[in-house]
C-alpha cells in the first residue's frame, strides 16, 4: 500500500507545509507579488482575501466593490477587488488571481490573543478548488496539483 504522499506525487501533486497556530487554525506561508506573507487556510472562506493594511506592501492595485463580507466574527465589512496578482506557495503558483481586500483586524486580534503573529490574508476555497487541494491534516501538509 502506497502513502498519501507518494500517490499524490506520482500524480503531479506538489507537497506544501502546513503551520499550526495556538488557535488551532493552519496557516501557510506563501508569496504574492514576490512579497512572502502568511495565510490562515479557510475551506470555509469563499474567497481568498487580504488585509487592507497590507495592499500597499504586497503592491495590489485596488477597486471599490460592492460586495459587503462576512465571515465568523464580522460582517457587514466593505471590501475592495484585486485583480491580476501572483500567488506562490512552493512550487506551486497562480498567476492573475483577484483577492477581496478588506479589515482583517479581527481576525488578527483573535491570533494575539493567543499570542500568535498576525496574518496577511486568507487563503480560501476559491484556491483550494483551483488547486485541487487535498489536505492532509495528520502530517499538517496539503497538496496541490500542479
Amino acid at each position: 500500500m502506497s502513502s498519501l504522499r507518494s500517490f499524490l506525487e506520482e500524480d503531479n501533486f506538489t507537497r506544501i507545509s502546513l503551520k499550526k497556530t495556538r488557535t488551532l487554525h493552519y496557516k501557510v506561508e506563501a508569496r504574492i507579488n514576490g512579497k512572502k506573507c502568511w495565510l490562515i487556510v479557510d475551506t470555509g472562506a469563499s474567497t481568498s482575501c487580504i488585509n487592507l493594511s497590507a495592499a500597499d506592501e504586497l503592491q495590489l492595485t485596488t477597486q471599490a466593490s460592492e460586495i459587503l463580507a462576512t465571515g465568523a466574527g464580522a460582517s457587514g465589512l466593505e471590501t475592495q477587488i484585486s485583480e491580476q496578482n501572483c500567488l506562490r506557495l512552493g512550487v506551486w503558483e497562480k498567476r492573475n488571481l483577484a483577492f477581496i481586500i478588506m479589515d482583517l483586524s479581527h481576525v488578527n486580534a483573535g491570533l494575539a490573543q493567543a499570542e500568535e503573529d498576525p496574518v496577511t490574508g486568507i487563503l480560501g476555497a476559491d484556491v483550494l478548488k483551483q488547486a485541487r487541494a487535498v489536505i492532509d491534516y495528520g502530517r499538517n501538509c496539503m497538496y496541490f496539483k500542479l
